[in-house]
């Protein structure tokens, strides 16, 4: 008799994964510290919001809310405007 290998195979190659993109998403930092506006002239927050290059970090990466990422872009970018942030890095 012929073994049947396509049912085993897939059976074991699924085995070890889960749902793809599966997990919990982290809390908004902002959020967990109750912070209700984002302030532009904390320096700190908005490094930790930028790449090595100056670009907006996404909220995918930063893990703020959909709410706390439009005011930390806004921040960002007004920040820049008034010369306390670069556009982009040094070399």
């Amino acid at each position: 008799m012929a073994k049947q290998r396509g049912r085993q195979q897939t059976r074991r190659r699924d085995r070890g994964k889960g749902p793809p993109g599966g997990g919990r998403r982290k809390p908004c930092p902002f959020c967990r510290d109750k912070v209700d506006v984002v302030d532009y002239k904390d320096f700190g927050t908005l490094r930790r919001a930028m790449s090595e290059k100056g670009k907006i970090r996404s909220a995918r990466i930063t893990g703020a809310c959909r709410r706390h990422q439009r005011q930390l872009a806004t921040a960002i970018k007004r920040a820049r405007e008034l010369g306390l942030l670069p556009y982009v890095s040094e070399r």
